[in-house]
């Protein structure tokens, strides 16, 4: 019989439509339906209705360094055999890299920074500190193991902090595919009331952390393809308004809609023809693979662990560098062709078929039953 395990998972802050808060209330739904138990250890900021999985142990410190210091001081009162952390914090048994590795988040963000703002960014406490603890679990060993969602990831952290790969799991993101595929009639009534007309091309944009995801990328290659029946949605927490003042400010009518953040992305993906995310970096795009679940063919960069999924050409497009607007141009144009999306919908689904949550949680567990104390 498989050992009862009893876990805490560890996740400061809470967004309503962050990648990293979804994944881990999927992945602890599975882990609660396999028998074992779950707590929470959190901030004030996570609902109470959002973890009907167990216990929440409220820490008061919300600061990374004041968070990661309590998290030690009340350790030994979690009463878990596994401590399973989703954030930057001193110590943990399993650290999961869903947020990739600072360290080489800031050296691909430098690149497209002026030097004053980089000198600025690096007086930011809050980078020094974020460093500070992931030095903490992958330098000075604290992380016991990692599970990282790509090879890239396992890459920076052995490249970077001489991590070793022999303890460093790859386990690929998860989706719940019963709720994601093609609906026609979805389609048609999402599309109604985004008030797109039936010869639009819409593209899709989702997640916060616009600068990070590329949005002005996107904006930008847009208004290359000067296709002015081409729609933009933009779904997420953001700023809307330095967005506003870019190449399509000449348009009549303005081609990108802001949805703000989207609890049920759904009839979103439904509505949507092309899936782009220009990421400057992401360690494995949630949404980008519950759009290929849906079907659509997804427009990404090199720096998006996501892409080590797809092929290029079939699922969708990878360009090397999220600046280089002429190619995320070329790869909007040629997934424009109604006839080509059509043709690639079944193979889309088809792949992502193959990253179900279940398999997820299904080798996290193998993962977490190793290391239990």
């Amino acid at each position: 019989m498989t050992k009862k395990l009893r876990i805490a998972f560890v996740r400061r802050g809470y967004s309503r439509s962050g990648g990293a808060e979804a994944y881990l209330k999927r992945l602890a739904d599975g882990i609660v339906k396999a028998g074992h138990e779950t707590q929470l250890v959190t901030t004030n900021e996570w609902p109470e209705e959002q973890w009907p999985l167990g216990s929440i142990k409220r820490l008061g410190e919300t600061t990374v360094i004041g968070f990661a210091d309590e998290l030690e001081q009340v350790r030994p009162q979690l009463q878990c055999n596994v401590l399973f952390s989703l954030e930057r914090v001193w110590s943990c048994d399993v650290y999961r890299a869903g947020d990739g590795v600072h360290r080489a988040w800031l050296a691909r963000r430098r690149k497209f920074e002026v030097p004053l703002k980089q000198f600025v960014r690096g007086a930011i406490r809050k980078h020094r500190d974020l460093l500070q603890l992931e030095e903490s679990l992958f330098e000075k060993r604290k992380a016991g193991r990692v599970i990282a969602a790509s090879q890239m990831v396992v890459n920076e952290i052995t490249d970077l902090y001489g991590y070793s790969a022999d303890r460093i799991d790859v386990v690929r993101n998860g989706v719940p595919l019963d709720k994601f595929g093609f609906d026609p009639g979805l389609r048609e009534r999402s599309r109604a009331e985004l008030k797109l007309k039936q010869d639009q091309v819409a593209l899709l944009f989702a997640g916060s952390g616009w600068e990070r995801k590329g949005l002005l990328f996107a904006i930008e290659a847009m208004a290359l393809c000067k296709n002015r029946q081409m729609r933009l949605l933009v779904a997420g927490r953001g700023d809307a308004s330095p967005y506003k003042m870019t190449r399509l400010r000449f348009w009549r009518e303005d081609p990108v809609q802001f949805l703000g953040e989207v609890a049920d992305l759904m009839p979103v993906y439904a509505a949507a023809d092309i899936f782009i995310l220009p990421t400057i970096y992401d360690p494995f795009s949630n949404a980008c693979l519950e759009a290929l679940a849906s079907g659509l063919p997804v427009i990404t960069t090199r720096s998006n662990g996501f892409g080590e999924i797809i092929e290029d050409g079939v699922h969708g497009s990878i360009v090397d560098n999220p600046a280089n607007l002429v190619g995320l141009r070329d790869a909007i144009r040629f997934w424009s062709d109604p006839a080509r999306r059509e043709a690639a919908r079944s193979a889309n689904i088809e792949r992502a078929s193959q990253f179900d949550i279940s398999k997820n949680v299904a080798q996290t567990l193998e993962i977490l039953t190793r290391v239990a104390v």
